[in-house]
């Protein structure tokens, strides 16, 4: 199988998680990956990023197919469905403005920083050893929530590629779900 320059975007992955294990602030890095499929699906009204250009799906790709890690079976139907699918979205957004009113309380003197990621919305992992210097309360406050959130869709996507097909994260992938949303209305509104 031939392979493009785009499959070896998982490596992208991996120096993020890595430099934010030493630098919280290289969270926001994480930005890219967050706008990105949006700015395909406004300006392009396609998802390209998606299939083709997302270090998560290639990471999962890779490990999945190419490594064997994946177990290939189906999805269970519910997974799949257009219920669970908006159901995650709407929970992923719910966390996503968490991080952002955590950080607008640090902003505003109303909070401490809060120096842990949390795994799975629940279980609080301290990170001291992250380098966070030279950087405004706030910044920091956003690294920690936005890492969280970057590593917790990660270790999901992982563990469905490690029980159903490689790419099975991108079936109900929150930017998936939204680039898709928007695909469809700037369809209909041609």
């Amino acid at each position: 199988m031939k392979q493009h320059w785009y499959n070896y975007l998982w490596i992208w992955s991996v120096i993020y998680f890595s430099l934010g294990f030493f630098n919280i602030l290289f969270a926001w890095l994480g930005l890219i990956s967050f706008f990105l499929p949006l700015i395909f699906a406004i300006g392009f009204g396609n998802k390209h990023f998606c299939n083709r250009y997302c270090d998560r799906g290639q990471l999962l790709r890779m490990l999945g197919s190419q490594k064997g890690f994946s177990r290939k079976r189906d999805m269970p139907d519910w997974l799949k469905s257009r219920g669970f699918r908006y159901g995650f979205l709407i929970f992923f957004l719910l966390m996503f403005a968490n991080v952002i009113y955590a950080t607008y309380l640090v902003a505003g003197g109303a909070r401490e920083v809060a120096e842990v990621v949390t795994l799975f919305w629940s279980f609080r992992v301290p990170w001291e050893w992250a380098s966070s210097a030279a950087a405004s309360p706030w910044a920091v406050q956003f690294a920690y929530g936005f890492y969280s959130l970057m590593l917790t869709s990660a270790l999901l996507g992982i563990i469905t590629m490690l029980f159903y097909k490689p790419r099975s994260w991108c079936v109900y992938c929150p930017m998936g779900t939204m680039t898709q949303l928007i695909c469809k209305a700037k369809a209909g509104g041609r």
